[in-house]
């Protein structure tokens, strides 16, 4: 039987108010900066994207709680590649201004490992 250190994450995407309450143009900033976040999460170091799922046409409005609005399962090296990944929340610029991307969306990461059935 071989043992494995890579880590199976499954990173739990929210939406909240704030996104909703947004203008139009603002709106499409976050969808923009979104967009760079998911790019970012597939680039981080030690991150392997294995996919990811959109619940956003059954889950209306905001996700404060389980279940979310959108997954991504991904596989990590190390517990400090998942935690970059986590923090592109707080450091994405939304348009030109002083908001990041947390303040319109969340994150939640849950680690554990791959279930082999033998």
């Amino acid at each position: 039987m071989s043992q494995t250190t890579t880590l199976r994450v499954l990173f739990c995407i929210g939406v909240n108010q704030n996104f909703f309450d947004a203008t139009p143009a603002e709106a499409k900033q976050v969808w923009a900066a979104f967009g760079v976040m998911m790019k970012g999460i597939d680039e981080t170091q030690g991150i392997r994207v294995i996919g990811n799922m959109d619940d956003d046409r059954l889950m209306v409005g905001p996700s404060t709680t389980s279940p979310w609005t959108t997954y991504v399962l991904a596989d990590a090296d190390t517990l400090d590649s998942v935690v970059a990944a986590c923090n592109l929340f707080r450091t994405t610029p939304v348009g030109d201004g002083d908001s990041k991307l947390w303040k319109y969306c969340k994150i939640e990461a849950r680690v554990g490992r791959e279930l082999i059935i033998q």
